[in-house]
């Protein structure tokens, strides 16, 4: 019986688990969690048989305890005011499969394929419909109402009646977000009722868009480019099956709510999934820090010579982990010791070869499959000892090794941490072939992958998406031109650092009557020309004690002399930095471009897998296709390829920053700590008390004399960066290549074939 402290609800919606089962039938009390069937069953029907006229109102029996009473035309006007079941919630639709009920649990006893129907409430828990069989309303009174799974029939009013094939107001449905909820079952709103007299009869519609039903029939929903990222990186496997890997693949892993401190630690390598191999997407969506960034220095290339492989060049790895204290200060006392020295950040050194490199982005490749890795540099065979090119190649694997630790998952992966840990080359030798022997993860990966329940919207991420890829091709473009500009930037510094050694040549010259050699001579007579191979002390260009003056022992002419030598000298020390400026620092910048060039290629992979995955989700939401399992498994991947795009935008924000930073603060070094520095030495030679300082001894020849003869005004070529790996032409793809060519023997060319719809 029922409590008579039981305040019954005031609305007919049922908060029921999203769980579709068959009800029990042992009680009849209204139970608004287990017994579906029987709650509304209950509301349906007295206690002693005669029928209840709102599913909200209490009989006269049931309230007589509680001293309430409700007359019957109270109870008629609560059944108008609430609107139970009222004329305009009720919707036809049609019966899309065969359905015998059992009259036990109060379900529809024989509805047949095509059957019309009357839905009185859409859903009453647990995945079930209350409605009303329209069939047989002559036959019984009222027609025979019971419950019908929610996904046995389809709504009429969401098709077309007129010629015209014109939609009604009412068939849009808002389908873009799926609504959030702890159950394990995504609920699917199916807009506001709107009351039909009759079913309409159904009349098939188009959308114009054969392909996705041919991919689903002949291709069983695989995507004919077998050569996709989607396909590659087994995305296209999870999402049409799941993973074997996954327990519970048909639905879409959440992120728990207690996680176990043991939980964190590798169980074994073999044993249960690690937990190196979960990965958690926060809202964001965005992947979840595990450890802390860390930084990897190669540096100390050398060669060696094995008798097996011959020669080859051996890096040194270094790995500076963050400072860690793991001592605990003593009991009573929570501030540290100021006296105490902070902890020292820990190193790991080891040494590797370009070959353990490969292994590792080949390792890396097959575990994380579903994320943007760095590519690797290429091999080269001809003149990769020279020093230039050893030194190129530290520069990009240390960059490549950092852009590794910097993902937020791929630094905690456990070949990672063999690669930078193993300081035993044994133990590196009989470890390395097991990860080398290690399967593609494939669709295990996405199975692994843990985010919030239903927080996808369609129409967001393919907004997302597409303003993405239009920013990463506009970066990559910007960063190409930034490239050849700087590469500019540094030739000029070049030819800066010549026109202040010619300067300082031009100075030295003047004051030594030392003719320049390569020097221009505009505005000289030829009679002037002519006396520059004669004795220039006997024509009192210079006196005997090296003075500019053509008067013996004047200390005026002295001083400036020896001022305006100075001048010289540091113009030359000042040109040297300007040419070292931009053969080392400028260089390092230059390279430092590589970091964010290309960003249009790196997430290609992610752009394809994630287009792909939408259509998918598309086709699994469709009015009348729904497939929970499958707009699940879509999630998972649409979260993992976000969480991508959202590392990026980070990354991106910090690679500019520092590259902004690392140029300007070389530009301060340049100017305010070593041009400027020296200037203002020479600037003060012309005062005193260094300027009467200077005329004490007489001048010394300066070292630069000697070159005026044959001046340095050609320097060597500037070195340029090796290029990026992505800066060369890109090959066509396959997919691309028989596209063309069935378009060629098709159709004429440069006109799209319809095979096109393929790719």
């Amino acid at each position: 019986m029922v409590d008579t402290a039981f305040s019954p609800p005031k609305t007919g919606l049922l908060q029921l688990p999203q769980v579709l089962s068959r009800p029990h039938s042992g009680e009849l009390e209204f139970d608004s969690g287990i017994n579906a069937s029987t709650a509304w069953t209950v509301s349906l029907t007295n206690p002693d048989g005669s029928p209840r006229l709102s599913l909200n109102g209490t009989s006269a029996s049931s309230t007589a305890g509680t001293g309430l009473e409700q007359a019957p035309e109270e109870t008629a006007e609560s059944v108008d005011e609430e609107g139970s079941f009222d004329a305009e919630e009720v919707r036809p639709a049609r019966a899309l499969y065969s359905f015998e009920g059992k009259p036990e649990f109060r379900e529809l006893m024989q509805v047949e394929a095509g059957d019309e129907l009357e839905i009185v409430r859409e859903d009453v828990g647990e995945g079930w419909s209350l409605a009303r069989l329209h069939k047989r309303s002559e036959e019984v009174g009222g027609g025979e109402m019971g419950l019908i799974p929610r996904s046995y029939y389809i709504f009429t009013a969401d098709f077309a009646y007129s010629e015209g094939l014109e939609v009604p107001a009412h068939h849009a449905r808002g389908r873009s977000r799926r609504e959030a909820s702890t159950g394990s079952i995504t609920p699917r709103n199916s807009g506001s009722p709107v009351r039909q007299s009759e079913a309409r009869p159904i009349i098939p519609q188009t959308t114009g868009e054969w392909f996705p039903s041919f991919r689903r029939s002949l291709l069983r929903g695989k995507s004919l480019n077998r050569f996709s990222s989607f396909v590659t990186s087994g995305a296209e496997e999870f999402v049409l099956q799941g993973s074997s890997e996954d327990a519970t693949a048909s639905h879409p892993p959440r992120i728990p709510s207690d996680v176990d401190d043991d939980e964190s630690k590798r169980e074994s390598v073999l044993g249960h999934m690690a937990e190196a191999e979960r990965h958690f997407v926060e809202a964001g969506p965005s992947w979840r820090t595990k450890v802390p960034p860390f930084r990897v220095l190669i540096h100390s290339p050398s060669k060696r010579t094995s008798t097996i492989t011959g020669a080859y060049t051996i890096y040194t790895v270094t790995t500076a982990f963050g400072a860690l204290s793991h001592s605990r200060p003593a009991s009573g006392s929570s501030d540290p010791d100021p006296d105490e020295e902070p902890p020292s950040p820990m190193r790991i050194t080891v040494h590797r070869r370009f070959s353990h490199f490969v292994a590792l982005h080949t390792a890396l490749t097959r575990l994380l499959p579903g994320i943007a890795l760095p590519p690797l540099p290429e091999k080269q065979y001809a003149g990769r000892f020279s020093e230039d090119f050893v030194e190129a190649r530290r520069g990009d694997l240390e960059r490549y090794m950092n852009r590794v630790a910097r993902h937020p998952i791929a630094r905690y992966a456990e070949v990672l941490t063999f690669f930078l840990g193993c300081e035993s080359d044994t133990e590196w030798k009989k470890q390395l072939p097991y990860y080398l022997s290690l399967p593609p993860k494939g669709p295990g990966f996405f199975a692994n992958v843990y985010h919030p329940a239903f927080n996808v919207d369609a129409d967001e991420a393919s907004e997302a998406i597409d303003r993405f890829v239009n920013h990463t091709r506009a970066v990559g473009k910007g960063v190409q031109g930034l490239r050849n500009i700087f590469g500019k930037v540094r030739e000029a510094r070049v030819e800066m650092s010549k026109a202040e050694r010619l300067l300082s040549y031009s100075i030295l010259s003047m004051i030594t009557a030392t003719p320049l050699a390569q020097a221009p001579t505009t505005g000289l007579s030829d009679e002037e020309e002519g006396e520059e191979g004669q004795n220039t002390a006997t024509h009192g260009h210079v006196n005997e004690d090296g003075a500019w003056c053509w008067r013996e022992g004047c200390e005026t002419c002295l001083k400036l002399t020896k001022a305006m030598q100075k001048t010289s000298e540091t113009l030359q020390i000042v040109a040297d930095l300007y040419d070292d400026h931009a053969r080392r620092t400028q260089l390092a910048t230059h390279e430092a471009f590589k970091n964010v060039a290309h960003p249009a290629t790196l997430y290609a992979p992610v752009v394809d897998t994630h287009r792909s995955t939408l259509s998918r989700y598309h086709d699994s939401i469709r009015e009348g296709g729904e497939d929970e399992d499958t707009a699940a498994r879509c999630e998972t991947v649409l979260n993992t390829t976000m969480a991508e795009m959202d590392t990026y935008h980070t990354q991106k924000v910090e690679d500019f920053q520092e590259l902004a930073k690392e140029h300007l603060d070389g530009e301060i070094a340049l100017y305010e700590q070593q041009i400027l520095s020296r200037l203002r030495t020479a600037r003060k030679a012309f005062d005193q008390p260094q300027y009467d300082e200077l005329g004490r001894d007489p001048r010394q020849p300066s070292i630069y004399e000697r070159e005026l003869e044959h001046p340095r005004l050609n320097p060597a070529p500037l070195s340029q960066p090796c290029p990026h790996v992505f800066d060369s032409a890109p090959m066509r793809p396959v997919s691309v290549a028989i596209q063309e060519g069935v378009g060629m023997l098709l159709g004429a060319p440069g006109r799209a074939s319809v095979f096109g719809k393929f790719w």
